[in-house]
């Protein structure tokens, strides 16, 4: 596996053939269902991979996709229509970023302190979009993603233990995610939180199936749902009317005001840097657009900077719209104890009309519908890569939903279950973060794409900074259970 990763830095770019071969060994190690590699046997030994009969495959989009990337790359394409076939990858990776419990740590954030955490949004967002840009550009510049070139650089133990903590985060997140999903449909259409959450397995099923098709199609629906959760929250601004000078205020200004809001502060970064998707954001670079030259390789990654500033950037304003909307409409009616989201959607009736509780279920729906699908995705990846098996998707959907139904047939509070599950987040975030900036700053891994000093030393800062904020979190949760000394 090191010598294919060599030759793809220092042998693979300047020739088709082997890049066929290096191309054809990545479909049958990375794809879970061994689909499109028909399409790259047929074509021509020097003709460019990309350019393959779209009569003879049913990812004709992708192969679209991948032929105009090849045009921009080449000088054929230029302005906005070069720029879009690299758009994508960043947009299903954000979706992570505006998950279900974002919605419960944001909404209570504001409720409770008003405009005043807003700065940790920003800052939650800026080390976000740092580490997803090295996970985008490690699987463009090495082939592999993350948890494949663990498997590669560690022992077996260590790589089966962190598989195994992996996949305990991947469900984590799923029931979050899940769990959003079905509360929106027990909100708008009455079902039963146990029935709406059957309906959201086979909803969220259905959209995976997408990827069957290529990934261009499930990037549209992921894009789409993402933008329909944007919509949503420029309708809250409408409704919430928040105060803009206290938003611009607090967006730059630091506070913290004692322990609980120390706490809340570290739930709203736990809640936005998720491991999951750092695993996964490489593994959607790593086959999509394939450079042959250095020079290409630093033209792809330029190209992908702005789909991460853009994705990233939305989701951040998405979560400063979370906290804006909270705070300008329950903190300021004296309303500090909405303390869940079905509190918040019964709450905004009476402040804002029915139509703000309406268009807040939609945008849960949106989020936990495109979340958990995305958690699906970076189970798959998270598994075959540390492990190199798969297993069918909708076995991974089956067992990854038993815990939501569970907690949906016990009466367990939802929002509850939600805030937990970011404790548990806490506990594995170390591990891609930290392997990340070791993977990321080697020269015989990444080419030419290796960290710049700044960058290293940045990422360091921010890794610090997050693992220590969850540390924090972690000792706070505890400390009351165990009686240990926390500050008033």
């Amino acid at each position: 596996m090191a010598l294919l990763t060599q030759s793809r830095n220092k042998v693979g770019y300047s020739t088709p053939k082997s890049l066929r071969v290096f191309k054809v060994w990545q479909h049958l190690k990375n794809n879970p269902w061994g689909i499109g590699v028909r399409e790259i046997l047929l074509s021509p030994a020097g003709a460019s991979p990309e350019r393959v009969d779209e009569g003879l495959s049913p990812l004709a989009g992708e192969a679209r996709t991948r032929a105009a990337a090849r045009a921009a790359l080449e000088g054929r394409k230029k302005g906005l229509l070069a720029f879009l076939p690299f758009l994508g990858p960043a947009f299903i990776a954000c979706v992570a970023y505006i998950d279900p419990g974002n919605f419960a740590t944001n909404i209570q954030g504001g409720s409770v302190f008003g405009y005043n955490l807003l700065w940790v949004i920003a800052l939650a967002n800026l080390m976000a979009l740092l580490l997803q840009t090295m996970s985008a550009k490690l699987g463009l510049a090495t082939g592999q993603n993350l948890a494949q070139l663990c498997r590669q650089e560690f022992r077996k133990p260590v790589v089966y233990a962190m598989w195994i903590v992996s996949e305990i985060a991947a469900m984590a997140t799923d029931l979050a995610e899940f769990l959003g999903a079905s509360l929106a449909i027990h909100l708008l259409f009455g079902l039963s939180l146990l029935s709406a959450t059957l309906v959201t397995g086979v909803a969220t099923y259905l959209i995976l199936q997408l990827e069957r098709r290529g990934f261009r199609p499930l990037e549209a629906v992921i894009a789409a749902l993402v933008g329909v959760i944007a919509v949503c929250y420029v309708i809250e601004t409408f409704f919430s009317r928040p105060d803009w000078g206290q938003v611009g205020l607090h967006t730059v200004l630091p506070w913290l005001g004692g322990t609980q809001s120390v706490l809340f502060a570290v739930g709203i970064i736990g809640a936005t840097v998720m491991p999951h998707v750092i695993y996964l954001h490489s593994s959607l670079t790593q086959q999509r657009i394939i450079p042959r030259s250095e020079k290409e390789a630093r033209r792809i990654f330029r190209w992908s900077i702005p789909d991460v500033v853009i994705a990233m950037g939305l989701a951040g304003l998405v979560n400063m719209a979370m906290l804006y909307m909270a705070a300008a409409t329950f903190h300021a009616h004296g309303q500090s104890n909405v303390a869940d989201i079905p509190s918040a959607y019964q709450t905004l009736t009476p402040l804002l009309g029915g139509a703000a509780s309406l268009v807040f279920a939609i945008s849960l729906l949106a989020s936990g519908l495109s979340s958990s699908t995305v958690g699906t995705m970076a189970g798959q990846v998270i598994m075959q890569g540390f492990v190199g098996f798969t297993i069918p998707i909708w076995v991974r959907r089956v067992v990854t939903m038993i815990p939501a139904v569970l907690v949906a047939a016990m009466g367990f509070n939802p929002t509850t279950t939600l805030v937990i599950s970011q404790v548990v987040l806490s506990f594995v975030l170390p591990l891609p973060v930290i392997t990340l900036v070791m993977f990321t700053r080697r020269r015989d891994l990444m080419g030419p794409l290796v960290n710049k000093t700044i960058t290293t030393c940045t990422a360091i800062a921010c890794s610090i900074v997050i693992l220590g904020l969850n540390g924090w979190l972690l000792y706070a949760t505890f400390a009351p259970l165990l009686g240990w000394w926390l500050p008033s």
